[in-house]
């Protein structure tokens, strides 16, 4: 089995298209479902396979040329061989043979996807890696390899700008990372750089330079060492280590929702799990009679307590959620989870069911694990009423989506 001929039937959750030949799965990248297509195999393993398309001999009707000279070598997108639509549409149907495989949940209430207002130029960050001559790009697909990038097209325009102005010639770089504030205007650098070693550096732009150490201690170099963004109304200000959405209009989207179907009425305590620099818990707060926020990250705590200053009913625990939520006494009508790509641990979950919200709010961007840790909610007791996937991350696999579970029938 070197080289064959394939049905592509099914887009599976990473971003390959699934065909069978003689009983096995077979993988195939930058395939489309429905297609007809030559490959080449290149990973043979007992259960499954892998393909490389070497001739695309029925191509689908949403096949398109992609926009960016590196797809297919960068790692970094996975459709733009497809039109913004049938991207749109595939998601939704992965988050929902996701819950369906994995939940073991028979018909789940998933809705259409909604779509990013910018399918490209959406990325308020962008992290590079770097080639061992010194060149600034993304890793390969399935690979550690570095691609030397010239424009990546789901950056920002202000990053691809900045991208574009600088010189790193002679800096001992592991990593670089570019941010900005897409309602602001800011934007950031952001060096780490071999042993830490501190770059000596120019600029001409109104930009921040940051140094991030090895251990995430963050020395300003030029300007300051965070920037701010605009979501809703509110001013969040995102020190360089910590994290933010990097898509803002769609965050702003999926505040909106989470806002919606936490359903206050100024009355209830809220409890924001994972909750970062503050951005669910600023906008719930207006809403609720108490809000305490659990966050891990010391530069996310210390923004999170900065952002919402303004809030004397708002707490901010430190800490992780396994240790913290235990802590917790008073019960809370409202929690709000927006965890790692993996999930919620088991002791998270089992801490967070003990308080026995009248409901759940789950912001997932991976639907395998919001798969997993749906079934353990819906064994403690409650019904998931709707699953909203939201494009944060178009042109690629990463989908984002809101569910909401709630306690009894």
């Amino acid at each position: 089995m070197n080289r064959i001929r394939l049905t592509l039937e099914q887009m599976a959750h990473g971003g390959e298209a699934i065909g069978r030949h003689e009983g096995k799965v077979i993988f195939v990248p930058f395939g489309i479902p429905g297609e007809i297509v030559d490959i080449e195999v290149v990973e043979d393993r007992s259960s499954y396979a892998r393909g490389r398309i070497q001739n695309v001999v029925s191509p689908s009707p949403v096949r398109r040329e992609p926009p960016c000279a590196h797809f297919g070598e960068c790692g970094g997108c996975h459709f733009q061989h497809m039109s913004y639509e049938a991207q749109l549409q595939f998601k939704a149907e992965i988050v929902r043979d996701q819950l369906r495989r994995i939940g073991k949940i028979e018909n789940p209430p998933v809705r259409p996807t909604i779509p990013s207002p910018d399918p490209l130029g959406y990325r308020n960050q962008v992290q590079f890696s770097v080639t061992p001559d010194g060149r600034l790009g993304f890793q390969a697909m399935r690979s550690h390899r570095v691609v030397p990038i010239t424009r990546c097209w789901i950056a920002h325009p202000m990053l691809q700008e900045l991208y574009e102005a600088l010189d790193i010639e002679g800096l001992a770089l592991r990593r670089l990372t570019l941010r900005c504030g897409v309602r602001t205007g800011d934007r950031m650098v952001i060096f780490e750089t071999e042993g830490d070693e501190l770059p000596v550096l120019e600029t001409d732009l109104r930009v921040s330079l940051v140094l991030l150490t090895e251990d995430e201690k963050t020395v300003p170099l030029i300007g300051l060492d965070y920037l701010t963004e605009e979501v809703g109304g509110f001013l969040f200000r995102i020190s360089a280590p910590s994290f933010f959405q990097t898509n803002t209009a769609v965050a702003e989207q999926i505040v909106h929702r989470v806002v919606e179907w936490s359903d206050l009425h100024g009355t209830e305590a809220v409890l924001d799990a994972y909750c970062g620099v503050g951005l669910f818990t600023a906008h719930l707060a207006p809403f609720a009679r108490r809000v305490v926020g659990i966050e891990a990250h010391p530069a996310a705590v210390a923004d999170a307590q900065h952002n919402l200053a303004r809030f004397p009913h708002v707490e901010i625990r430190a800490g992780t959620v396994e240790a913290v939520a235990p802590t917790l006494e008073e019960p809370f009508e409202v929690v709000v989870v927006d965890p790692p790509r993996t999930g919620c641990s088991r002791e998270a979950l089992e801490a967070l069911l003990r308080l026995a919200p009248r409901r759940w709010i789950y912001v997932s961007c991976d639907p395998a694990t919001l798969a997993r840790d749906a079934r353990r909610i819906l064994d403690a007791g409650y019904q998931l009423r709707e699953v909203q996937p939201f494009d944060m991350f178009p042109q690629t696999y990463h989908i984002e989506t809101v569910s909401l579970f709630e306690k009894g029938a």
